[in-house]
């Protein structure tokens, strides 16, 4: 059995109820959310895989607006005792879901100023979101596979806040067609 995860229930609403072969878990936004639903929910059950979908930023202006799979994440809102931006005090710089895939930069607060982004840009991330740095390290101390894609919303900038919730439901069925192609469900 597999863990379909998204962090809002909007982000599933293009989705059928019961998918076969999954169950479904909505975290709430946030990594604190994401990493308290995710980690109850596979102390729980066992899972052969967790499969997050959900709604990304996109950094990158040429970034081709489709369902992009996440490779990489580090946390862009914490700093080290060095004041050094991205590393945090004890976690891990990144985490990896082990497959390829695009960086992402995960943070507690929805990003939406072109200040912001232009300090991540550097990075080399192209999506910025709110809970994947925290499903991944939740997946990795249980052990458990994990592959997240996340379909592009808006562009991160002025007026993403607007957009995204206009973008919800197409996403949603960007997600809804790739997860049922990719698994054959």
């Amino acid at each position: 059995m597999k863990l379909l995860v998204a962090a809002l229930a909007s982000e599933l609403s293009a989705f059928p109820e019961e998918l076969e072969g999954f169950d479904r878990l909505i975290t709430g936004p946030g990594k604190l959310q994401a990493t308290y639903a995710l980690t109850r929910a596979l102390d729980a059950n066992d899972y052969d895989e967790i499969v997050v979908v959900g709604t990304a930023g996109a950094i990158d202006p040429d970034l081709e607006s489709r369902v992009h799979e996440v490779g990489t994440a580090f946390q862009h809102d914490v700093t080290d005792l060095d004041g050094i931006s991205g590393q945090h005090v004890s976690l891990p710089t990144k985490v990896s879901t082990g497959k390829e895939g695009v960086l992402i930069a995960t943070g507690d607060h929805f990003v939406e100023d072109a200040e912001i982004t232009a300090v991540i840009r550097p990075s080399g991330a192209v999506l910025v979101d709110m809970e994947t740095y925290a499903y991944i390290w939740v997946a990795g101390r249980f052990e458990v596979p994990i592959r997240v894609f996340r379909a592009i919303s808006d562009q991160a900038e002025d007026g993403a806040l607007t957009d995204w919730r206009e973008a919800v439901a197409r996403c949603s069925v960007q997600l809804r067609e790739f997860i049922l192609a990719e698994y054959g469900v």
